[in-house]
């Protein structure tokens, strides 16, 4: 368990750090024009690439970890999923193609959209799903790492000017696909293509319950930017992509713990152990609430530090927008808690397609009402509402089927505990003589003002049990 967190851990770390040290480099090269247009073309070949994957990373996932000590069992669901998504990504990428040749609204980038292609025609690729429900997360952190690494040095070679905002799209097909493409050679030695005696049908009912919960969750995590794209302009895309991937950017750790209690937690509903589900969760809850509140606050008081440092003052327009951006680390984190450590599991694949499909049809919605007047601040609330309402819809579901409980208390003592931050920002931007200084001062202040507030006046049992691993540890080194 600690292990395997720690390899999660690194490879959230690669997840916000690579963001900070790419995106302010690229933004101020390429501007909002030249991003808006990159991310357009990005969001909409992994649109198709999403459906293409027919939600075999969540069901594989599942299906290896229950296999996970048989390797003809594991080689063989392995193999099945495996075709399936082959011949999905060979279908989807012909959609595809047929959409960008036939509509003139492709035709000035058409040549960027048809690189984009191989982010659809090689999605089978992506196979983490079998690494993950092998609990290899070892493997999948220090890949990641190193296309990570390799994609931050071309960044910084290849883009020069505007103009390279062709070459910024293909590092960032190459950083994936990369990545992918490696993790399917190694996989070799994890299982064995099998092409006899396959059962491909008993997937197919699971797999069109959760195709139709991809394509919905899909149209309001992907098709936000493509219907901004689609309503406004690249411009708008920019701002927006800005104040999406400065608020997303911490997301990762906050999700982090989950993962890895993702295989814990399916033994325990295969055992029907509830017990265990309820201390798993326990777990997990008391890291979001810890976590997720002061992140959020952290991100909706800095917002124009942010903004103006990590993408340049081109795009503090967007500061409006990544503000009501910031509550989605709350918002995503225990809605990925109810998702993957409780409605997966226990197979709750219906309530799961409900609350997808209101959270798909209030961000559609919502853009289309908001996007033409208030652009990427209408893209915004959308966003936002769904991502709410959806795990809203999850909480609902999950209330009503099972009795698990839960420590609230924790996040309102969380949220009393950040009030400390307006003054303390206050200050900071006072006396701090560069934007820098004024982040570092700021966020090593309320760093420092809310961990004491949880540790002295609410009396966290959270931090005491961090504080005392890593006692433990201290303790362990000095006797070597």
């Amino acid at each position: 368990m600690a292990k395997n967190y720690f390899y999660n851990l690194l490879l959230s770390l690669a997840n916000l750090l690579f963001p900070i040290l790419s995106f302010p480099y690229v933004s101020r090269i390429l501007g909002p024009e030249g991003i808006g247009k990159v991310q357009f073309i990005y969001s909409f070949a992994m649109y198709f690439a999403l459906v293409a994957s027919l939600g075999i990373p969540i069901y594989g996932m599942k299906e290896i970890a229950r296999r996970r000590n048989d390797p003809d069992a594991r080689s063989a669901v392995f193999s099945e999923l495996f075709i399936v998504n082959v011949i999905t990504s060979v279908v989807l990428t012909l959609a595809y193609l047929l959409v960008i040749f036939f509509f003139p609204y492709f035709q000035a980038d058409r040549n960027l959209f048809i690189a984009a292609g191989l982010l659809i025609l090689l999605s089978f690729s992506y196979i983490e799903w079998l690494y993950t429900g092998m609990e290899e997360f070892r493997s999948i952190a220090l890949r990641s790492v190193l296309f990570k690494l390799i994609g931050l040095v071309l960044m910084y070679t290849f883009i020069r000017d505007r103009n390279d905002f062709g070459i910024y799209l293909l590092i960032m097909i190459f950083s994936f696909m990369g990545n992918n493409l490696l993790s399917l050679f190694l996989s070799r030695s994890r299982v064995k293509l099998v092409l006899r005696d396959l059962k491909l049908r008993r997937h197919i009912v699971p797999l069109l319950m959760i195709l139709s919960t991809t394509f919905a969750t899909s149209m309001y995590t992907e098709m936000d930017t493509v219907l901004l794209g689609l309503l406004a302009n690249n411009k708008t895309v920019g701002l927006y992509t800005a104040a999406v991937k400065l608020s997303k950017i911490i997301i990762p750790f906050v999700t982090s713990m989950g993962v890895v209690l993702i295989p814990r937690i399916a033994k325990y509903f295969a055992e029907e152990n509830l017990e265990g589900v309820q201390e798993t969760l326990n777990e997990n809850f008391r890291f979001l609430a810890f976590f997720s509140v002061p992140i959020a606050m952290g991100l909706m008081l800095f917002a124009p530090e942010f903004i103006a440092l990590f993408s340049g003052k081109e795009f503090l327009p967007a500061t409006l927008s990544m503000q009501l951006l910031s509550f989605l680390p709350v918002v995503i984190g225990f809605g990925h808690l109810f998702l993957c450590l409780i409605l997966i599991p226990a197979g709750k694949n219906k309530e799961m397609l409900f609350s997808v499909i209101c959270g798909m049809v209030i961000s559609v919605l919502l853009n289309f009402l908001l996007v033409p007047v208030w652009k990427e601040v209408g893209s915004s609330i959308a966003n936002l509402s769904a991502e709410t309402l959806v795990s809203v819809m999850y909480f609902y579901f999950i209330r009503k089927h099972f009795k698990f409980t839960y420590q609230w208390s924790l996040m309102g003592k969380a949220l009393l505990s950040t009030i400390l931050f307006i003054p303390v920002i206050w200050m900071a931007r006072l006396y701090g003589t560069s934007l820098i200084l004024t982040l570092i001062l700021g966020i090593g202040g309320c760093a420092i003002c809310y961990i004491a507030t949880q540790l002295f006046l609410f009396r966290n049992y959270f931090v005491f049990s961090v504080l005392d691993f890593l006692k433990a540890k201290l303790m362990l080194k000095n006797k070597v």
